[in-house]
């Protein structure tokens, strides 16, 4: 799909001159032993007046850094990012930021609180309260300027948030995960008056980028999808959204367009195609622990789905699924992830169904269910491979799990190695591939595991 404005009844410009561009924009973090982790590679998008722009994708897809980076609150590795033409070396000077954690000063008071960008910029005091006061009256606080953070609900202290944000009337409102934090009315609720205020040109901005899990709130919200991919983050389609607002969820029309996203965070190992106008990435290389990392998910969980979808004739929809199981992107899609990895499901349009060795797994008793994990993990899991592997060809079939998660490190930061091993390890447990003492750090293969190689 392309790029089309939004149309003079939805209360918006159409979308007009760029505020922000990325450009081949490259992310890398440097590891405590100095060697380098990529985040980001080669990104380009760029952001319109008049237009609310997503980042959605799953975690380790490097949305909240990219945001950052078009923030100037860090600079890209290689690429720029430019601001009305201008190419940034420090702090974006058109862009206010509402963060998930809502990151108030507890010892100031509402007011003060959404004065604080204002005071930055060396605003009068007097002038500064009449803005704060109008932003706290636009966002529904108006009566609170004098209560504290602690004093406010969730939903209450995201407002100040917003309004701390809005009083400076930046370009562009960037959001990261700003309702995540939040129960489901409330951010409901939030999300309902943003748009209310962004069609009605009440709110003092001329675009939104805002960063997402949640395919239905980046559908809501957004007039372009832009789908990241993960380790590192690219840009793996983008999808213009060509739905008037109010939108409405049970259309078929925004059924159609959660479907083809599901699709597209779903889609591993295809050739290149163009489905609904929208181009996917392709990975040709050899599948490594580092390439293709553990989904962060339990067999017990992976059980459970592969169960699921054999009670309902071994196929549905994912959104579909998602919808019913009250699961959002960052619930079911590592758990899809599990599934096509170990080739026990396949999806495609925004289905998921089961393969014969998935039906084989869903129906089969706990001993065989266990036998056929691990035979599945240890021939599609490169990481568990590597470690069965490895304990094989060791003298003794045990190996200290200091040596694998030196390996890890080469592409995991500390914290992701520990947790792509602890995962590795609940997996072969479960499969009786190897044992693991923890107090000695300690893997130990089991005899069966030798006739799965």
């Amino acid at each position: 799909m392309t790029l089309k404005p939004v149309s003079a009844e939805q209360g918006r410009p159409a979308a007009g001159s760029t505020i922000i561009a990325a450009t081949d924009v490259t992310k890398s973090f440097t590891t405590p032993d100095g060697r380098a982790l990529p985040v980001l590679e080669s990104v380009n998008f760029t952001l319109h007046e008049g237009e609310i722009v997503a980042l959605l994708g799953k975690s380790g897809s490097g949305k909240s850094t990219l945001l950052r980076c078009a923030a100037g609150l860090i600079a890209p590795s290689s690429g720029s990012v430019s601001y009305r033409g201008q190419v940034l070396n420090g702090a974006n000077p058109g862009v206010a930021m509402v963060f998930q954690s809502f990151a108030l000063l507890p010892w100031l008071t509402v007011q003060q609180n959404v004065e604080l960008g204002l005071q930055a910029r060396g605003v009068s005091e007097e002038e500064r309260r009449d803005r704060a006061l109008r932003a706290i009256d636009l966002i529904g606080l108006d009566g609170f300027e004098g209560a504290y953070p602690k004093e406010l609900s969730g939903g209450m202290r995201q407002r100040v948030g917003f309004a701390r944000a809005l009083v400076v009337e930046p370009d562009a409102l960037f959001m990261d995960e700003p309702f995540s934090a939040l129960d489901v009315l409330t951010a409901e609720n939030l999300r309902n008056e943003l748009v209310g205020l962004w069609e009605g040109n009440e709110a003092p901005v001329k675009s939104v980028l805002i960063v997402t899990h949640n395919i239905e709130e980046a559908v809501l919200l957004a007039d372009r999808i832009l789908v990241l991919s993960s380790n590192p983050g690219r840009i793996k389609a983008e999808l213009a959204v060509d739905l008037p607002r109010p939108r409405d969820r049970r259309t078929p029309e925004f059924e159609g367009l959660v479907d083809i996203v599901y699709g597209i965070l779903t889609d591993r190992d295809q050739a290149p195609r163009e489905a609904a106008g929208v181009g996917a990435a392709v990975s040709e290389a050899k599948p490594t622990p580092t390439s293709n990392p553990l989904p962060d998910v339990s067999p017990g969980g992976l059980s459970g789905l592969l169960e699921i979808l054999a009670a309902r004739g071994g196929e549905d929809g994912l959104a579909e699924l998602a919808d019913e199981l009250s699961f959002e992107i960052d619930d079911l899609l590592p758990l899809v992830d599990a599934a096509l990895l170990l080739d026990l499901a396949r999806t495609g349009g925004g289905r998921i169904s089961l393969t014969a060795e998935g039906k084989e797994f869903a129906d089969a008793d706990i001993l065989t269910s266990k036998q056929l994990f691990a035979r599945h993990t240890v021939t599609r899991a490169p990481l568990v491979r590597a470690i069965v592997q490895a304990l094989a060809a060791s003298g003794d079939h045990i190996l200290r799990e200091g040596l694998f998660l030196d390996l890890l490190r080469r592409g995991f930061s500390d914290e992701d190695a520990r947790r792509q091993l602890d995962i590795a390890i609940d997996w072969g447990r479960y499969g009786e591939l190897f044992e693991y003492e923890k107090d000695e750090g300690k893997l130990e293969l089991e005899p069966e595991a030798i006739g799965v190689l």
